[in-house]
């Protein structure tokens, strides 16, 4: 059982790690339901499968943005102004949010993730156009920006692209920048977000072998390596593709795993 479970652990790291370069995801938002799904099957405590799920996920997006915003930065995408504007809020609201996130019932936090969820894809396809006039705000407040982003991404686990990316481009940041731009962004997040886990985990009693705080150590090995592997594969893609596919593609994603998280939010 053990291997079988490396293996789909490696399996799982090859998608987050393709889907961070396409789509600027760090691979939270992808990942946590299925380590939530992993984790049940291996019999862990059902009161600590969604916050190790989480806090494991956080984990595996520093490696992959780590790649995915070299691949970018390579094609010379990444605005890494903005990056340097936003990352001491972002690094603020991810120490915050897992504080908050090991507070909640189970069943609220499937619910939070599956609203965010949705609420990204609607935002993908609703294509709405921002107006031309419409810029980034100034360094006050992309440190605010930061600060919430980063508070909602410690709490779901994710690096941030289900909010940076809708927000970017509706300050009229091309699609392609902004998808570059949010692989870097996913790094400060990740960093606090996990030290915010692993703490949050150091005071609890029956979590299973292996486990740093709120992250399961082998979990996080396997799908480190193989997504780095495959991030810089996902962002050569992502630059000859066509922005409206990108959207359609981060769409459909986000519904389809918000859906499975609003289920198990019904189910308990």
């Amino acid at each position: 059982m053990a291997t079988e479970l490396i293996a789909v652990y490696v399996a799982l790291g090859a998608l987050v790690g393709f889907l961070a370069g396409l789509l600027g995801i760090g691979g939270g938002m992808t990942i946590v339901p299925l380590l939530v799904a992993l984790f049940t099957l291996q019999g862990f405590a059902l009161e600590h499968v969604l916050p190790l799920a989480i806090g494991t996920a956080a984990a595996t997006i520093v490696f992959t943005s780590l790649s995915s915003a070299r691949a970018h930065h390579a094609r010379g995408a990444v605005d890494w102004s903005i990056v340097r504007a936003m990352a001491p809020g972002l690094v603020i609201g991810s120490l915050v949010g897992p504080q908050i996130a090991t507070t909640l019932p189970a069943r609220t936090m499937a619910a939070v993730f599956a609203v965010f969820m949705g609420f990204t894809a609607w935002r993908m396809v609703r294509n709405a156009q921002p107006k031309p006039s419409r810029s980034l705000p100034s360094a006050p407040g992309l440190i605010g920006v930061g600060a919430g982003i980063g508070l909602l991404s410690g709490i779901v686990g994710a690096g941030g692209a289900f909010l940076s990316v809708p927000f970017m481009v509706r300050c009229n940041v091309r699609m392609h920048a902004a998808v570059a731009t949010s692989s870097a962004l996913g790094m400060p997040i990740a960093l606090a977000a996990t030290a915010g886990f692993v703490i949050a985990g150091m005071r609890k009693s029956g979590l299973p072998p292996h486990s740093l705080g709120f992250v399961y150590l082998p979990a996080l090995g396997a799908i480190v390596v193989a997504s780095m592997l495959t991030a810089p594969l996902g962002a050569r893609l992502a630059h000859a593709w066509d922005v409206a596919g990108l959207k359609r593609a981060f769409a459909l994603l986000m519904f389809g795993l918000g859906g499975y998280m609003a289920w198990r939010a019904v189910a308990g």
